[in-house]
């Protein structure tokens, strides 16, 4: 989906572009505050750092690379997985929900990963044997 990345977005930022002004006058209405345009390609670019360096630390090992996925995955998934607007039984619903389902499950995992890491003692301890007394 981000393999085409030009000088003006490529063709995700024609998709994301409505929906990004949906979230931004979401947002403002919520909070009561004006916000700031939100620069498509700006945010492409993000998702694109994100998803890249976060993907090479996971490889890895690395925690923060897994962070990395996670604020990739929690910005993006609501985003381009909307199958809210769509009604039930129609075959882009199910497609929709389908992959945004895919990508809760790699939330998932990928917590499962933090978790676990976080579980294992960094150093362990060793038993020491006890020497034989000589005499």
């Amino acid at each position: 989906m981000f393999n085409e990345f030009d000088a003006n977005g490529g063709p995700i930022s024609k998709e994301l572009i409505p929906k990004l002004t949906v979230v931004k006058k979401n947002l403002s209405s919520k909070l009561g505050v004006a916000l700031p345009d939100i620069d498509a390609r700006q945010f492409i670019a993000t998702i694109i750092f994100l998803k890249g360096v976060g993907g090479i630390l996971f490889v890895f090992g690395s925690t923060f690379g897994s962070f990395l996925l996670l604020l990739h995955l929690a910005i993006t998934t609501p985003l381009l997985y909307d199958f809210y607007n769509y009604r039930p039984g129609k075959p882009k619903y199910n497609q929709l929900l389908n992959d945004f389902l895919l990508n809760t499950a790699l939330f998932g995992a990928l917590l499962f990963f933090i978790g676990m890491k976080n579980s294992i003692p960094r150093s362990q301890l060793r038993k020491k044997t006890p020497k034989a007394k000589t005499v």
